[in-house]
């Protein structure tokens, strides 16, 4: 594992105006993720993991603070360049599962390798299917989202999202509505990312069951760091 920095935010402070007053979801939460790290971000629901999330993503700002990914400034890039970083260095998964209905797995992972700019050919192919194949649904490539259960459509997300081979993949609750084994599946397929693509992963959930497969926790209550 890699002592280069793919995350490093520095005193995150996030604030929200709400009628009569002021709502602080972050303070001051500092947190460093080494390159090639499987990361979980755990904490109850309300404690800011998903705001957290979404400010390291570069869809949101912090009120006080900075964040580093791969050591550039988000504060210093313009929309475009922030949504070409999102197109090209990140990767997306979802609780609710939004791949595209018209199209089937092949497509579907397909699709963010044109969105980040790579060229079609044999070699994007061939990419799309070594992603389906590490996520164990070589043989559904052809299946539309509809002929596939919850479990193999999130999989398919989550080859969708390694297949332009970013530098940090963003997955917030990933395996909320997942059972237990499929839930530890999608956490192994994580981790197995790490080690064989090199990639950076953090992932939010409060299922503690999960915890024993990560790198390094980061912990939320109530928009505080309680560890680290």
């Amino acid at each position: 594992m890699s002592t280069d920095l793919v995350i490093n935010a520095e005193g995150i402070t996030r604030v929200f105006p709400v009628p009569g007053g002021e709502f602080t979801a972050l303070k001051g939460i500092n947190a460093q993720v080494p390159r090639g790290t499987f990361a979980i971000l755990k904490g109850r629901s309300g404690s800011g993991k998903t705001t957290l999330m979404n400010i390291i993503g570069t869809l949101d700002d912090p009120t006080e603070g900075a964040v580093y990914l791969n050591g550039i400034a988000i504060r210093d890039l313009g929309a475009n360049e922030r949504e070409n970083l999102r197109r090209k260095d990140m990767g997306f998964v979802f609780q609710s599962v939004s791949l595209i209905p018209s199209l089937n797995a092949f497509q579907n992972v397909e699709f963010s390798m044109r969105m980040a700019g790579i060229a079609p050919g044999r070699e994007r192919n061939r990419r799309v299917e070594e992603c389906l194949n590490l996520v164990g649904l070589h043989k559904r490539m052809n299946h539309m989202p509809a002929e596939m259960s919850g479990g193999e459509q999130q999989r398919v997300a989550i080859a969708r999202s390694l297949a332009h081979s970013p530098k940090l993949i963003l997955a917030d609750e990933p395996t909320a509505e997942l059972d237990s084994a499929m839930a530890t599946r999608v956490t192994e397929i994580f981790k197995e990312m790490t080690r064989k693509e090199g990639i950076t992963v953090l992932m939010t959930t409060h299922d503690v069951g999960l915890m024993d497969a990560a790198d390094m926790i980061i912990e939320l209550e109530n928009g505080v760091r309680i560890n680290g």
